[in-house]
């Protein structure tokens, strides 16, 4: 709630109540409202921000993603717990550059290429890690985004970079975790492309619906089970029998 601007004062007031575990959402906007919250009209709104600060919370506190890594293209919404930032995302802030003669554009080509060249060290970092091999990228890292090319523009472009360094070399603490976002992308471009063909739906069980038929298809195209066969054994058609999904997918490790 601190990270989201939410004023001091709203968070004494949360943090005084004598009620600080809620049952269910409407119990939380109840106690939201008895506090007066919902009609405060300020910047960032005060309801978003304690109910985000507060659904992290509990997500901590029974300890929902366990070790895992949350893996971004840097937007503020995912910058929460142990999070790694996709390096495809960062590389694309360097060929958007529009350079303006031929220094720069060198100058942009040189970086690219020690970027490119950089990300295929990690991925030959993550098929063998070894402490030793991580020292030797972290130095290689700071040589990489501390240079500096007198285009002004890609500088403070590579220093931004720089002090991501944590977030953009988490492959180095847990090789376990994607180097890019291309995996989730891909996930929800069905949703997006289902979208622009149909409109979108009407109604909030329909946003429902879809994206639960729509995560289990994607589950199941995973697991390399047939989607079809699925849904013939949920609703008892003659099918091959499918345990639960959920019995199917791997645990995080912790």
């Amino acid at each position: 709630m601190r990270a989201a601007n939410l004023a001091h004062g709203v968070i004494e007031a949360l943090t005084g109540a004598d009620v600080l575990e809620f049952g269910s959402e409407a119990d939380w906007r109840a106690h939201l409202r008895a506090l007066g919250l919902t009609a405060l009209r300020v910047a960032p709104d005060p309801v978003r921000a304690a109910s985000e600060g507060a659904l992290w919370g509990a997500i901590c506190a029974e300890d929902r993603l366990g070790s895992a890594v949350i893996l971004s293209d840097d937007a503020g919404q995912f910058r929460v717990g142990d999070h790694a930032l996709c390096w495809v995302h960062a590389e694309r802030l360097v060929h958007k550059l529009i350079p303006a003669n031929d220094r720069q554009r060198s100058a942009v080509e040189v970086a690219r290429r020690m970027i490119w060249w950089f990300y295929r060290q990690l991925k030959a970092f993550k098929l063998d890690p070894s402490p030793q091999r991580a020292a030797e990228l972290k130095a290689r890292f700071d040589r990489i985004f501390k240079r500096r090319t007198g285009y002004a523009t890609l500088d403070r472009l590579l220093k931004r970079l720089l002090a991501n360094k944590d977030e953009l070399l988490r492959v180095l603490e847990r090789p376990e975790t994607p180097l890019n976002t291309n995996a989730s992308e891909n996930d929800i471009r069905v949703v997006v492309t289902k979208r622009k063909v149909s409109g979108g739906t009407v109604s909030e069980r329909g946003r429902i619906a879809r994206d639960v038929m729509l995560g289990l298809a994607k589950t199941c195209r995973k697991l390399n089970l047939s989607f079809f066969h699925y849904l013939g054994a949920r609703l008892q058609i003659p099918a091959p029998q499918i345990p639960p999904v959920a019995s199917l997918i791997a645990p995080v490790p912790s």
